[in-house]
């Protein structure tokens, strides 16, 4: 199943929800209006309980009675690992160490609603469950938005997935999404990030810590997101430069940008060069892009790279375009690279450009 949303065999329904809009492959529950944390659990099929249980392997062992002996199997407890497991259909999701402390789906949800005080103002949007339940993920609005000039707005989210297998921490990122595109405009300030990272080693008392630190994160970085935005909007750009500017973001490794700085256009694979034109065409093309804000502007330019992840680029799944966009993967990479580029060309201009 290439989505990866698991599907509950005794409520006969995928482990996700969103709000007004069908998603991943048409599955789930679409649900009118925005619900509480308690109500998205159940919406999403969240709505199980993860336990630690002892874990055994097999073996043989020589067993001794009347007459001689046998070879008999017997179980033996595996000292320092544990199995994690669902309480409602007993699936299997991982092997963890004696330290590893579970995060219930419902800890989830109360983090978020700890972010903003009991829950007033954040806005439950998609849920799921993936596999047969060892990663979860949620996405909620927070109040307020970014904006870019008089009509270009920024919603502000926060992504959360944490997994009950021990493959990893629980991790939350400040995302704000331009309205008129749904573009993800992911972007690290400075020495700052915008995400945070928890190990389930920690207790109870340091996750409610980290989640005022991420309400703190993300208040700081929209600060920061407008006024370089807004900036961004007044800076003026060339076609021809918006389209080094592309050329340069879009280089996948080293060479390929000592190849484009070197003029050597024969030694630039037929992918990359097709991928540049796909960012240019959207960048002069899109309606999304002819706005105020965007046209002719520097962040148009940002604009360009994050809405061709968003909006052309194809993907074999939407739990694929979900880790590319939000996760850590590609398209946050080379939005980076472009976020970078655009801050060093509003303050030095053409300069940047090392090649015609």
């Amino acid at each position: 199943m290439a989505h990866n949303i698991f599907f509950n065999e005794q409520t006969g329904r995928h482990s996700f929800f969103s709000v007004k809009e069908q998603a991943w492959h048409g599955l789930g529950q679409i649900v009118k209006d925005y619900p509480t944390s308690s109500e998205a659990i159940k919406h999403a099929g969240l709505d199980y309980e993860v336990v630690k249980a002892p874990l055994y392997i097999k073996t043989d062992g020589l067993a001794i009675y009347d007459g001689g002996m046998t070879i008999q199997e017997t179980e033996v407890k595996v000292p320092g690992y544990y199995a994690t497991k669902r309480r409602d259909n007993d699936a299997i999701l991982g092997v963890v160490g004696k330290d590893y402390q579970i995060v219930q789906n419902a800890d989830a949800f109360a983090f978020f609603d700890a972010i903003v005080g009991g829950g007033d103002g954040i806005l439950y949007e998609t849920a799921g469950v993936l596999g047969q339940g060892e990663r979860i993920f949620i996405t909620a609005k927070l109040p307020d938005i970014i904006q870019v000039g008089k009509k270009d707005m920024i919603e502000k989210y926060l992504f959360l997935t944490t997994s009950h297998d021990g493959s990893g921490s629980i991790t939350a990122a400040f995302t704000p999404i331009r309205i008129v595109c749904q573009n993800t405009l992911n972007a690290a300030l400075g020495k700052s990030s915008h995400t945070i990272k928890i190990r389930h080693t920690a207790n109870a008392k340091q996750r409610l810590e980290e989640a005022h630190k991420v309400m703190g994160l993300s208040n700081k970085l929209s600060v920061q997101m407008e006024g370089i935005f807004n900036q961004w909007a007044k800076v003026r750009i060339t076609d021809d430069e918006v389209r080094k500017l592309i050329l340069m973001a879009m280089a996948p490794n080293k060479e390929t940008l000592t190849n484009l700085i070197k003029g050597k256009d024969d030694e630039l694979s037929t992918l990359y060069k097709n991928t540049c034109n796909d960012v240019l065409a959207y960048a002069m093309n899109s309606e999304t892009q002819q706005m105020e804000t965007t046209k002719g502007t520097v962040f148009g330019a940002y604009n360009a790279v994050t809405g061709y992840f968003q909006n052309v680029r194809n993907y074999k799944d939407d739990e694929a375009k979900v880790k590319s966009t939000l996760m850590g993967g590609t398209a946050q990479l080379y939005s980076q690279k472009a976020f970078n580029l655009c801050a060093d060309f509003s303050n030095d201009g053409a300069d940047i450009f090392q090649f015609n």
